[in-house]
């Protein structure tokens, strides 16, 4: 572990997926066993976890506010999910809506940001509406990018990337000003070793100040070089104590390549968060691209035999995977959200495994694909 103390010397946010749609590494560790679901997903005691070695605890199933936050976003469907009513109190009535439901069903982990439009605002009104207590919930922001769309659909550039010292400080407050006491977790949003975040001594050295008055700090990660930007980060420590206590990445079926880079977190004493379990809608009935038609063929198949939807399937293959502590359902509408839930049922097993690590896509080509996903 490298101690920073000791030694002196932009692509679009892929946090979460909107849809009811949600191989290599890691994808079949874990298969032939349930889900780990204590008492199902109808009540308001589905199993948690503890995030890593902090005091947090997250249901297995989060919910995330991507979609929910702003009107546009890369999803496959979005703007029919928001039924294109952009207007603020529409956004923040689905928002409630959605929250309502995913709090009966016992989910307990609620995941945004400083991009998310109005992402921490909608959250912030609900937490207080519903009189919902800090210590009954753990509630994960980010910072790092900027929300430049101005609450439309279609713009220029929806955010920027910046992982300054100063960038820090601004949405730090800003985070703080909406959220107070609820805010557990705060994470790097799409870290990555090009940004320079995980080397830059001053940001590095706020948040272990951060993270020493008792707030969790986390990183997110995003491209084809997670692993290896998750194990550089695993080296960094001040204060001969490591800075992050939290990773949230994207695995799935058609991008499972950070498996062991997160497994190996996992062992180390990290909480690991699973985002894009759905592949923004790639891995649901609405992906109709007559690329995908083979492997639609087989998540169908095997979602046939297991009686279940091809979100649910998604989400189901996280939840197998043993170092996944939490997986995150972005969905914008409550149907949606039930579907997503359904994961928590489906039973993944060994055939399941070798019929789907088939699916994977390269890296680099999943990412690239991924880049081209129009706003809407």
């Amino acid at each position: 572990m490298l101690d920073l103390d000791a030694d002196p010397d932009s692509e679009p946010d892929p946090e979460c997926d909107s849809r009811p749609f949600g191989i290599g590494v890691g994808i079949g560790i874990g298969v032939g066993i349930g889900i780990g679901v204590g008492v199902g997903h109808n009540g308001p005691t589905m199993e948690q976890r503890r995030l890593g070695r902090t005091n947090l605890t997250a249901s297995r199933i989060g919910l995330g506010l991507a979609a929910l936050g702003r009107p546009g976003y890369i999803n496959l469907g979005h703007a029919d999910d928001l039924g294109r009513d952009y207007a603020v109190a529409a956004m923040q009535a689905r928002a409630n809506a959605v929250l309502d439901a995913a709090w009966a069903a016992g989910v307990r982990y609620f995941d945004t940001a400083r991009s998310y439009g109005r992402g921490e605002e909608f959250l912030a009104t609900w937490l207080a509406a519903r009189d919902i207590r800090p210590e009954d919930v753990t509630v994960g922001s980010k910072w790092g990018y900027t929300y430049t769309a101005g609450w439309q659909v279609e713009a220029d550039r929806h955010e920027v990337k910046e992982h300054s010292l100063a960038t820090l400080e601004r949405q730090l407050a800003e985070s703080r000003g909406l959220l107070g006491a609820q805010l557990d977790l705060y994470q790097i949003h799409s870290a990555t070793l090009h940004s320079g975040v995980i080397e830059n001594r001053d940001v590095l050295e706020r948040l272990a100040r951060l993270r020493d008055a008792g707030l969790a700090i986390g990183l997110s990660l995003s491209g084809p070089q997670q692993a290896a930007t998750l194990q550089r980060a695993l080296e960094v420590a001040v204060g001969g104590a490591r800075v992050f206590a939290t990773v949230q990445a994207t695995w799935n079926l058609l991008e499972p390549s950070a498996g062991a880079a997160l497994h190996a977190a996992h062992d180390a004493g990290l909480g690991v968060i699973v985002k894009e379990a759905l592949a923004n809608g790639r891995l649901t009935d609405r992906n109709r691209a007559r690329a995908f038609a083979a492997q639609r063929a087989r998540l169908a198949a095997v979602a046939e035999r297991l009686a279940c939807t091809l979100d649910a399937l998604a989400l189901a293959a996280v939840l197998a995977q043993p170092w996944a502590d939490v997986v995150l359902s972005g969905a914008a509408r409550v149907a949606d959200l039930r579907s997503n839930l359904a994961a928590l049922d489906v039973r993944w097993d060994a055939a399941a495994h070798g019929v789907l690590q088939t699916i994977a896509e390269e890296p680099a080509a999943y990412w690239a694909t991924r880049s081209r996903m129009p706003w809407n």
